[in-house]
């Protein structure tokens, strides 16, 4: 057992904390590709909605922390997900923060230690504060309180692309081209087109393909033919 002492100009604290921790970094998230709708299928969709999608992204293994759970007094894990960042024998490793717009977070009382990560132990699936001192905390509740899964996380060296049904008029359709460089739309490499149904039903863009079965100024239903040319990275 560790005992901790705070000290501030005004009084002294007490934390107590239950053992040695030093996060690892040593994981690497899965990149996956992105191909929607599969090829030859036949979809519909509305106005607004993309009509294909292409590119990667990466899958990352994290945990969903479903309450609030308290380490002793100093701290609290709110709920939300916590990427994975490396693990060693005993334990598995987790960054507070960086998970998108539902990450967890925690707070801590003034006179606690900051703290650098989650840590679940791997002999009893306990969830655990490590601090910047490398002092573990952990949850002292029969309860397990969070799912270990896969989030997929948009990285800032994400590329896709996608189409989207932008509505008809008379014979022609309009259809629009849409590029993202992480979660940031890439204006200079948008485009919309128009496409004339009375001359053809197939029509292509950047080696996508497809053979529009039926379109109104509010739906569309369509073939997928072929998918974009290779994502970019």
């Amino acid at each position: 057992m560790f005992r901790i002492i705070v000290t501030s100009l005004s009084f002294v604290g007490i934390v107590l904390l239950t053992g040695c921790a030093a996060p690892k970094v040593n994981y690497q998230a899965e990149t996956k590709n992105i191909s929607e709708p599969p090829l030859n299928s036949v979809n519909e969709k509305q106005v607004g909605d993309e009509l294909l999608r292409q590119g990667k992204y990466r899958e990352h293994d994290a945990i969903l922390v479903n309450s609030i759970i308290k380490i002793s007094f100093a701290y609290t894990i709110h709920p939300g997900y916590f990427l994975k960042m490396g693990e060693d024998k005993e334990n598995e490793y987790y960054r507070i923060g960086g998970a998108g717009e539902d990450s967890g977070f925690v707070e801590k009382i003034s006179i606690a230690d900051p703290y650098q990560s989650l840590m679940v132990r791997k002999a009893d699936n306990k969830i655990c504060i490590v601090t910047v001192l490398n002092v573990s905390g952990c949850d002292d509740s029969n309860a397990v309180s969070f799912d270990k899964l896969k989030k997929p996380i948009i990285s800032q060296d994400a590329f896709q692309r996608t189409l989207i049904y932008s509505g008809k008029v008379g014979n022609k359709i309009n259809i629009g081209y849409r590029e993202f460089s992480g979660n940031l739309a890439r204006p200079a490499f948008s485009n919309n087109v128009e496409y004339d149904l009375s001359e053809s039903k197939n029509i292509g863009y950047k080696g996508a393909l497809l053979e529009i079965v039926e379109a109104t100024n509010r739906a569309i239903k369509y073939k997928v033919i072929s998918n974009f040319n290779a994502a970019e990275k």
